[in-house]
């Protein structure tokens, strides 16, 4: 019994393992080509070992000068996202947590409605224009600010928490917004926590909305800012006709720029997953177990 636990245990690792190289192999890619030289790249496309090691690519894109800007606004779209969403989550589902609230279920049925249908592109194209956010960042927040299936998420969890804590505080004298804040909201930092991570990679990815939405080059997120630059490093590869020799004699390979663009983009946004990680999986199973 013992020796075929400890194969299928192996087994499981080898497995995992294999998912964790073929996922973890275009990201090794990209770093090695990015720092990589033309005639190393040339040599070996599919390389995870940079060679020839050159920064040349990373000096020419942060020497663009809309990356600054993009970078701002990916900022300020992403940190006032999340703040303003995990609020509105704390607000919505601390009295839906509550079974003995009137119109519980008739709320929290609309709020799945909400999950099954929508309005589409052109109307809510119609709305954001007719409430004067086109082409503001006020355009890339709101649109994706609250998400159903975050909301159940953080309603489940804070179901879980113990009524007998919130009873003693309102013994105590304590108010509901106290209660709120000073109990319920620590308690669910992990659900929290997971939430703000998923918003945060949403917004930090987002890129339909801007296109969408955006016209001016100054309120460019950094997903826009990639595009131009995968897309003009592809105009250098066709106007050279694929003749590698004219490739190599411009100051940067538009490969280097397009995975040196790719690198600076993720990087700030995967740094961010380490310090969450902890709450990520207590927060998903309290969260999808009704209590």
């Amino acid at each position: 019994m013992h020796k075929k636990i400890e194969l299928f245990d192996i087994a499981i690792y080898l497995i995992v393992s294999l998912i964790c190289a073929v996922m973890l192999y275009p990201l090794l890619n990209v770093a090695a080509v990015s720092i990589s030289s033309h005639s190393a790249y040339l040599q070996n496309p599919m390389r995870i070992w940079p060679s020839q090691i050159s920064f040349d690519a990373y000096k020419e894109i942060l020497s663009h000068p809309v990356l600054a800007r993009s970078y701002l606004n990916t900022l300020i779209v992403t940190v006032s996202g999340v703040a303003l969403g995990i609020f509105l989550y704390i607000i919505t589902a601390y009295p839906l947590s509550k079974t003995h609230l009137k119109g519980r279920a008739l709320l929290i049925n609309l709020v799945i409605f909400t999950m099954l249908f929508n309005g589409g592109l052109i109307p809510n194209f119609y709305l954001i224009r007719s409430l004067g956010m086109l082409d503001t960042l006020a355009a890339l927040v709101f649109p994706g600010l609250f998400s159903a299936f975050s909301l159940i998420l953080m309603v489940n969890f804070m179901q879980n928490i113990p009524e007998e804590l919130e009873e003693a505080a309102k013994m105590d004298g304590a108010s509901e917004p106290y209660i709120l804040f000073k109990i319920v909201v620590p308690l669910s930092m992990p659900i929290i926590a997971t939430l703000t991570l998923f918003a945060a990679v949403g917004y930090w990815n987002s890129f339909f909305s801007a296109i969408i939405y955006i016209r001016s080059v100054e309120n460019w997120p950094l997903m826009l800012f990639l595009r131009e630059v995968i897309e003009g490093a592809h105009m250098l590869q066709i106007s050279a006709g694929g003749n590698s020799a004219e490739i190599g004699n411009m100051n940067v390979m538009p490969e280097k720029l397009k995975y040196a663009t790719i690198m600076i983009v993720m990087l700030p946004i995967l740094s961010v997953y380490p310090f969450l990680q902890r709450f990520f999986v207590k927060g998903i199973m309290l969260g999808s177990i009704k209590g």
